[in-house]
């Protein structure tokens, strides 16, 4: 088997078919399709037994409610492929997809291969980046949160690369495949980029998702453990993207979390740091928060 594409599946009964007829019409033949039904409470599971008793290349697990991230973790354990790749339920496939994801990580030998995607207003999401990248390049766009391009789905991953991966803890509900992606990178792996669009982005579709406080320290617990094995090579990176995250904090009027958890950055920031980053964290919370509210309104 060449490659599985794993879909995590809760509550999306109006879109997993449209998902799953985008992958039925590849023009790419050894794959399969994993669905792993997550608990849902409509009827998401019966729709894929269904498709799995129609389509052969389909198979479908039931789990206990577990979160996005268990329920790809599940799917990577079950799958047989020797690539895989990610897909959200709510999303689509582009036509060939799969025959030109595999052959660019064939091709050239790389450890992942990061593709472009397109939303439903046609918009474009690429990375601006073509042929073999630095991982370290990558990995800083995403620390530094300009991540307008692939970072989950419409990336195909050798399969080695993901193992001790998927071990993000459910508490983390928002960013959790930037924070996968984010640890594969830290491995130092061989990274290919090609401009072709590959995806179907339902952006903005709602969800109940809301990063908490609680939340992002263990998302940076984990962030910096896999960080770790790079040595200091990211440190400065790391605050840098701290702070972004303070920023979202402060946008939504949270300026209490400045004492609870960001105030120490102010000892430990460097002229690396971008200088309105530096002022944000120099500022006390509510003239920062005006800052960076003007520098929303001024976008």
């Amino acid at each position: 088997m060449e490659i599985s594409v794993i879909i995590p599946v809760y509550n999306k009964a109006d879109y997993i078919e449209d998902c799953v007829k985008s992958l039925m019409g590849q023009d790419f033949a050894d794959f399969e399709v994993v669905l792993v039904n997550d608990g849902s409470t409509d009827s998401s599971g019966e729709i894929c037994d269904r498709l799995a008793e129609e389509h052969e290349r389909i198979r479908v697990f039931h789990t206990e409610n577990g979160g996005v991230t268990a329920a790809r973790r599940h799917g990577y354990e079950q799958s047989q492929g020797r690539y895989i790749m990610f897909s959200d339920a709510d999303d689509r496939i582009m036509p060939g997809a799969l025959r030109i994801m595999h052959k660019a990580i064939t091709d050239s030998g790389a450890d992942e291969v990061i593709a472009s995607f397109v939303n439903q207003h046609g918009r474009k999401g690429c990375s601006g980046l073509e042929g073999e990248v630095h991982y370290s390049v990558v990995l800083n766009n995403l620390l530094q949160r300009r991540n307008s391009f692939c970072v989950l789905w419409g990336v195909i991953f050798r399969r080695e690369l993901l193992e001790g991966c998927l071990d993000t803890p459910r508490v983390v509900i928002e960013g959790e495949d930037i924070l996968m992606q984010m640890k594969c990178l830290a491995k130092s792996p061989r990274v290919w980029v090609i401009p072709d669009v590959v995806y179907f982005y339902n952006e903005g579709l709602p969800n109940n998702r809301v990063a908490t406080l609680e939340m992002i320290k263990t998302y940076d617990k984990e962030l910096e453990k896999a960080l770790s094995r790079q040595g200091d090579t990211f440190s400065q990176a790391l605050i840098h993207h701290k702070i972004k995250i303070y920023e979202t904090f402060l946008a939504k009027g949270q300026l209490d979390v400045f004492k609870a958890y960001y105030k120490p950055l102010r000892k430990v920031v460097t002229k690396d740091i971008p200088l309105a980053e530096r002022i944000v964290i120099a500022l006390p919370p509510w003239l920062a928060y005006i800052l960076v509210r003007l520098r929303k309104l001024l976008k």
